[in-house]
């Protein structure tokens, strides 16, 4: 629609919110990226060591982790970008591509922690030095508390879903290590070596029930899945309070990344002036973006002297 209404001040405090959420978007990737290699290795030269197929599952975990925080990193850089003519609406579907493209990868290590279990199972390899696979895991957990409540915070402050899901698998990770020692501690005082399958197993199972979550989110963004209940309960009811509007119609919302977008048709008097018209519009769209302030709002309002919603299949 027209030029919008900016409250220099207001305007401002935008952009210094959005220029923070920016910075926090970029660095929480690379931190993530340091921290899994750091705990990829550990975990891997101590799960070889002691045969632990919990362990050796949480290396691989933290492995993958590793690579899919670099994606995630060039991901959001990409996604942040302007749009421009090859690409009119912008980016912000690279998040969901990737958020899809990370499940998929997390659900897949998944997998193989189930076949490191049946294997271990079949063939009763033992679990040495549980004494330092048990403080391994210890370090682990303490390392991943403070990367998941880094990441929380970095989504408060954003809602960006490839930090999204980051925190989903690192909260993952927090729980699989909690199991893997919890599953030493019972090898290590009763030497019942099957609990390590049976951990691994959960394990394994638990990462493909939340891969498979992330990636139905992901697939129904790419979708062009609709704005929340609740957003598109506030649109509507934006809508109705405006007594110049006689009715409206052929509402439609999706999202991608920062950007959400809101197309409608709005009924108006048939005589009323252009202007008039358009300034009503403008101020139904300054409404909806007040919803979200932090998101990028492409509102498109058609204006119809009466209702034509049984004259076109949309």
């Amino acid at each position: 629609m027209a030029v919008d209404l900016v409250d220099p001040e207001h305007d401002i405090h935008v952009q210094k919110v959005s220029h923070k959420s920016t910075t926090l978007e970029k660095r929480a990737p690379l931190v993530a990226t340091v921290i899994s290699l750091l705990l990829a290795i550990i975990k891997l030269t101590v799960g070889i060591m002691s045969g632990s197929v919990a362990l050796l599952a949480s290396a691989v975990d933290s492995i993958m982790d590793m690579f899919v925080s670099v994606f995630n990193f060039l991901a959001i850089r990409l996604s942040d970008r302007s749009p421009d003519e090859q690409f009119p609406f912008g980016y912000g579907k690279v998040e969901a591509l990737a958020a899809t493209l990370e499940g998929l990868v997390v659900m897949g290590s998944g997998f193989f922690i189930l076949y490191e279990s049946v294997r271990k199972l079949l063939y009763k390899e033992p679990v040495s030095h549980i004494d330092v696979s048990i403080a391994v895991m210890l370090v682990s957990i303490v390392i991943v508390g403070i990367l998941v409540a880094f990441l929380s915070y970095v989504v408060k402050k954003t809602n960006n879903m490839v930090i999204k899901a980051d925190l989903l698998h690192y909260k993952t990770d927090l729980y699989s290590n909690g199991a893997v020692l919890l599953s030493l501690a019972i090898i290590y005082f009763t030497d019942w070596y099957w609990v390590d399958v049976v951990f691994g197993s959960g394990i394994g199972i638990y990462i493909i029930k939340e891969a498979s979550e992330l990636v139905t989110e992901g697939v129904k963004v790419l979708l062009d899945v609709s704005l929340p209940k609740k957003e598109v309960e506030q649109i509507i009811e934006i809508v109705k309070k405006d007594h110049r509007i006689t009715g409206f119609h052929y509402l439609k919302t999706r999202y991608a990344g920062k950007y959400k977008f809101v197309e409608m048709h709005v009924v108006l008097v048939p005589d009323m002036q252009l202007l008039q018209a358009h300034r009503i519009a403008d101020s139904i769209e300054d409404k909806i973006k007040k919803i979200d302030p932090e998101s990028k709002w492409h509102v498109l309002i058609h204006l119809d002297p009466y209702d034509d919603s049984e004259m076109h299949d949309f």
